[in-house]
């Protein structure tokens, strides 16, 4: 209650025209504006509920805050083992996206105004940035960009639930724009690249794994490294750190005299087990008379890899393999490429 009352003293007697006038008449420079806004998204696991791709929605909402106030976002996602609010408290962080049921959180931090069953919390020190906030809010949430954003990522939910009662559509994903451009770069079908995409997070850029690949494509910290990309949580970074990957093994096969289907499942199953681990398996493809530039006689031998036996038929440079996550991967992203042809026909 103490969270609603110091609401409704900052803003619960405000107008729509009053806001608008504050948003032409104050500054944005006079309390965000110049300097790098740390953000921390902690709205919990994404979904495909009623609250969309909850993670990605606050993102954009956030870099468009930013662009508002002339400010660069420093956005990353919660981490469970920090303390955000005491990281509110030091200024650390500027601003804490949160569910809307946050009542748990203690003094020394106020909240804003709901956003589609978010709040943005900040040190209640900072009374003039809570005014900023709410007024943007307030206006921001009543125009057209607000609603095509909001339409991104809560009318794109699931597109595999749409193959299973038939629906065409001409969207997939949130980040369709992105990935045809970056699809176009590498020469695929977009619906391709989707699938790869949604094979790793599901769309989510709220997406880790054990291992720390993060994002859209479940890049690694290095392989991201590599390529020259710091931000793995930016939609874009990822794909483009994702797609530079792919372009690179591509590239590794491309005079294997292969047929661009047959590329297409080595470049994925590299992707997925590296393009080491894949070598192995050619090469004892190979061993065994059978043509290592098909996926389907490499399939044969893989489950061999597991069995100490065959350590001494040939050498495998990085061990036995179990490699039934890899045969699972590449199939399953075939055949979610074929459920997306049918979905958003070309």
């Amino acid at each position: 209650m103490r969270y609603c009352a110091a609401f409704i003293l900052i803003f619960g007697s405000v107008t729509i025209g009053e806001r608008s006038n504050a948003i032409d008449s104050v500054s944005p420079y006079e309390t965000f504006g110049g300097d790098t806004i740390r953000c921390v998204i902690n709205t919990g696991n994404e979904n495909y509920g009623r609250n969309g791709f909850r993670t990605g929605f606050s993102y954009d909402l956030l870099r468009k805050f930013g662009e508002h106030v002339g400010a660069e976002m420093e956005i990353t996602l919660a981490d469970n083992h920090c303390d955000y609010v005491d990281s509110l408290h030091t200024g650390t962080v500027d601003i804490m996206v949160l569910p809307d049921t946050c009542s748990h959180y203690g003094n020394g931090i106020i909240l804003s105004r709901n956003i589609d069953n978010a709040v943005w919390a900040i040190n209640s020190d900072d009374i003039a940035k809570i005014k900023e906030v709410n007024t943007w809010i307030a206006t921001y949430t009543e125009s057209d960009e607000y609603r095509k954003i909001w339409a991104r990522y809560h009318k794109s939910v699931n597109p595999m639930s749409r193959f299973g009662k038939g629906i065409i559509s001409s969207r997939l994903s949130p980040y369709d724009s992105l990935i045809k451009e970056y699809a176009d770069r590498l020469g695929w079908d977009w619906r391709m690249l989707a699938a790869v995409i949604y094979q790793e997070s599901k769309f989510s850029i709220n997406t880790v794994s054990h291992r720390g690949a993060t994002g859209l494509m479940q890049v690694m910290p290095s392989t991201a490294e590599y390529y020259g990309i710091t931000d793995l949580v930016d939609p874009e970074e990822n794909i483009k750190a994702g797609t530079m990957h792919l372009a690179r093994l591509q590239k590794l096969y491309s005079d294997e005299g292969m047929n661009e289907f047959e590329l297409f499942k080595f470049v994925l199953a590299s992707y997925n087990a590296g393009e080491g681990r894949i070598a192995d398996c050619r090469n004892l493809t190979a061993a065994r008379n059978l043509d290592n530039t098909k996926w389907d006689d490499v399939l044969k031998v893989i489950p061999s890899m597991r069995e100490d036996a065959t350590l001494q038929e040939t050498t495998l440079k990085f061990g036995k393999f179990n490699g039934t996550e890899t045969m699972n991967y590449v199939e399953n992203i075939l055949n979610i490429y074929s459920a997306f042809c049918e979905i958003c026909p070309a």
